[in-house]
């Protein structure tokens, strides 16, 4: 898949070996689903404009980065979140400190490939979310939190995706795509079966009507 290529060529200078290893393993064995729903918010935004693929078959470069960058704060946050109610580091502390490391390089570099965007902001802020939450859920023991992680990225996806295409996802849009949220994600096959990628380009149309969305057309 177009995503998983994306995601992992962003992090092949990782070093050494058997860390980029683990991180290779966590991305190949997840779900796409935030990546790709990255592609849907261009598609839903562009309406045709801009190409998320390019002539040789491969995602356009700015797409592939976004796309990426979701995907990898969705990823290192997730293993984080998996990391903090299992505590692996009872049973083989060098292993989960490996895993602890996983997760920090693969936020980072998903924070990189959007540090120059207009989902910058957001990144940033479904990361403190997330601190947030899981301090909450240790306190209270309530695993519906959870979900919040899921329902975030799906909403940076949209402004990710939105905003390589030149616009900018209104507040419907975004809250569409949050609700939308399971946990955990499934393929991303399942997940669109039920998630219609029409429903998005619905959407956006609807409030580009309403609440003036700039599109490339626009400018």
């Amino acid at each position: 898949m177009a995503v998983r290529r994306a995601a992992i060529a962003a992090v092949e200078d990782v070093e050494p070996t058997p860390l980029r290893a683990t991180i290779d393993r966590y991305i190949e064995e997840g779900s796409m689903v935030p990546g790709v729903f990255t592609l849907h918010g261009v598609r839903a935004i562009a309406d045709g404009s801009t190409p998320v693929f390019g002539t040789d078959g491969e995602l356009r470069e700015t797409v592939a980065a976004r796309a990426a960058g979701v995907q990898l704060i969705y990823d290192g946050l997730r293993l984080t979140r998996q990391l903090a109610q299992d505590e692996p580091w009872l049973e083989d502390g060098a292993a989960a400190d490996v895993e602890i490391l996983a997760a920090d390089v693969m936020v980072a570099r998903g924070f990189y490939l959007l540090a120059r965007t207009e989902a910058a902001d957001a990144a940033v802020g479904v990361v403190r979310a997330f601190g947030r939450d899981q301090t909450v859920r240790r306190e209270s023991g309530d695993p519906t939190l959870d979900r919040n992680l899921e329902a975030d990225v799906l909403e940076l996806a949209v402004i990710a995706g939105a905003t390589v295409a030149g616009g900018t996802a209104p507040p419907r849009l975004r809250e569409y795509a949050a609700d939308l949220a399971v946990t955990p994600f499934p393929d991303p096959g399942v997940f669109f079966a039920d998630a219609d990628p029409d429903a998005l380009s619905a959407m956006a149309a609807d409030a580009a009507g309403t609440e003036g969305v700039t599109t490339l057309g626009d400018q």
